[in-house]
């Protein structure tokens, strides 16, 4: 396990609710040089003093080195977690989802918000279509299992799609790896209506087609 010392003064926006803990932020990292250098790794926050502040994924490539999961100490970061918070996303959106036009990409997972740093997650034509994917750092990265698993079910749908974002990614130290991760890849082409519109895109990339 890692342990990130937070220079002194620095902890009071961690205990403010901030979800991200910059590099200037950061007074040393403490644990083996394996764990130090996976991006996305699981570390123990800790005040000057010494306090316990939080568990975060820990990107030591990454401006934002550090990504708050939980600011409570008895809580581990472990499949039960990310999975009850990938259903509590999707369950809070479910009016939404079900109300929503097939053709319209309905938002189920918006990273922070839903204490999922990185996690954005898309979906676009109800339990029979796609869900498009993006772990844009390095502690959902690693937990994508779980996190298309919890997908699946809260969902009913099969088809999941991961889109990488090529700078984002990067600047995580995270490979580019865009592809089916469950079920069938989208088609090329769809028609999403944004608002009023209906538009020819690529939801794999995001990319809207000239008409």
């Amino acid at each position: 396990m890692l342990i990130i010392t937070i220079k002194q003064g620095k902890e009071k926006s961690i205990l403010a609710g901030d979800p991200w803990i910059y590099v200037s932020a950061i007074d040393k990292v403490e644990g083996k040089p394996a764990e130090r250098n996976k991006p996305g790794a699981t570390a123990i926050v800790q005040s000057s003093s010494r306090q316990f502040l939080a568990r975060a994924a820990y990107s030591a490539r990454s401006q934002i080195a550090a990504r708050v999961w939980t600011l409570r100490e008895d809580q581990p970061v472990d499949h039960a977690l990310i999975k009850g918070r990938v259903q509590a996303s999707v369950a809070r959106r479910a009016d939404a989802l079900r109300d929503a036009d097939p053709q319209a990409l309905v938002q189920l997972v918006d990273g922070e918000k839903d204490g999922l740093p990185g996690l954005l997650v898309h979906g676009h034509g109800g339990a029979a279509g796609y869900l498009v994917c993006q772990f844009n750092a390095g502690g959902v990265d690693l937990w994508k299992v779980p996190v298309v698993q919890a997908l699946i079910k809260a969902t009913g749908c099969p088809n999941v799609y991961e889109r990488a974002d090529p700078l984002l990614r990067k600047g995580e130290g995270l490979p580019l790896t865009p592809g089916a991760l469950a079920g069938d890849e989208p088609p090329k082409r769809l028609t999403v209506r944004e608002g009023g519109r209906l538009l020819p895109m690529d939801i794999r990339t995001g990319f809207i087609y000239p008409r």
